[in-house]
């Protein structure tokens, strides 16, 4: 509880006043369009993902990074890039993410990047597979003010671990979160937030009692349970949890499985924020893994343009009209 409240602290101490009335513009341009049917955008992002690199060192059987089924470039961000879109977002900008696909640990910038923006007191946050956290990457971890972290563990033993997490060692990531642990313990340290998180599939449902109790032995700040995304879950995935209250799909009368998601005409993610991968690319959101809704490209375009051109108001546009029509979110929980 302490942890969670020291957390909102940091989160609202990047909060400028600036920052506050663009959020006051995001928000309210969002629910105009929604209750007028008339797509309105104000303001600017609150939020974005930005991808470190696209390398990962597992083989996870969900996940373009893990197949290297990616069709777009694949490679790792660099600091001009880097500094390209934070120069140009920052005095809105208050929550980073410092993750898309891949392992963010793989880019040997991530340091300096968490530490330049901030210097600009902006709220970081990352997501990794914990494999990289030796104990002298965790203390530095803590030392470069990274403000929330997430760690994926997604079974209690090796065999159940790797079962999605193909190539991956579940020693390691317990190892990883120890060190993390520690170190923010030693150093005194209110930061990072760390979140272990267990994604729920067939093969892990039956251990959450289970996960429950290391969740508490390791020390960690929040046990973050999630259900799992799924490619080709129509006609039923082997991945698909049995309980249906754990599962983002559920099973129809017919057999058939469908994404136990209303679906309405309207999304705050296009709203709110966006997703820039390693080389500049605007894509819509997380669930455009290769991106195929390129929205604009960094290295052609200022963001300004990107946000406010024609393809992303047409995007938005399709979404308050048509949005099961839109590959990406035909397997979205965002309600």
């Amino acid at each position: 509880m302490i942890s969670r409240l020291y957390d909102t602290i940091h989160l609202l101490a990047c909060l400028s006043p600036r920052r506050a009335f663009n959020l006051f513009k995001l928000f309210s341009s969002y629910y105009f369009s929604q209750y007028t049917g008339k797509v309105k955008h104000w303001g600017n992002p609150f939020t974005i993902s930005i991808e470190p690199t696209t390398s990962c060192n597992l083989r996870c059987p969900e996940c373009p990074s893990g197949l290297r089924k990616f069709t777009r470039n694949t490679g790792s961000l660099s600091l001009e890039m880097y500094r390209q879109v934070i120069d140009q977002l920052h005095p809105d900008l208050f929550y980073l993410i410092l993750y898309f696909q891949g392992e963010p640990y793989l880019n040997p910038l991530f340091f300096q990047m968490v530490g330049e923006v901030r210097k600009k007191k902006i709220y970081t946050a990352t997501s990794t597979n914990a494999h990289f956290l030796t104990d002298s990457l965790a203390r530095k971890t803590v030392e470069s003010g990274l403000d929330r972290i997430i760690i994926s563990l997604d079974g209690l033993d090796q065999e159940t671990y790797e079962k999605y997490r193909s190539g991956g060692s579940i020693k390691k990531v317990i190892e990883g979160t120890r060190n993390l642990v520690k170190w923010k313990r030693e150093l005194r340290s209110k930061t990072p937030y760390i979140i272990l998180q267990f994604i729920i599939f067939s093969t892990n449902e039956h251990q959450i009692p289970e996960l429950r109790k290391l969740a508490k032995d390791l020390g960690v700040d929040k046990l973050e349970l999630k259900s799992a995304q799924v490619y080709n879950y129509e006609e039923g995935n082997p991945l698909i949890p049995v309980n249906e209250s754990l599962s983002r799909y559920k099973k129809k009368m017919e057999g058939m499985y469908v994404i136990d998601n209303p679906m309405y005409n309207h999304c705050l993610r296009m709203w709110r924020g966006c997703v820039i991968t390693w080389d500049g690319l605007v894509v819509p959101c997380c669930f455009d893994k290769d991106a195929n809704h390129r929205l604009g490209d960094l290295k052609k375009q200022s963001f300004k343009e990107i946000w406010r051109g024609e393809t992303y108001y047409a995007f938005r546009k399709k979404l308050f009209s048509s949005r099961r029509e839109i590959d990406i979110c035909k397997n979205c929980t965002e309600r």
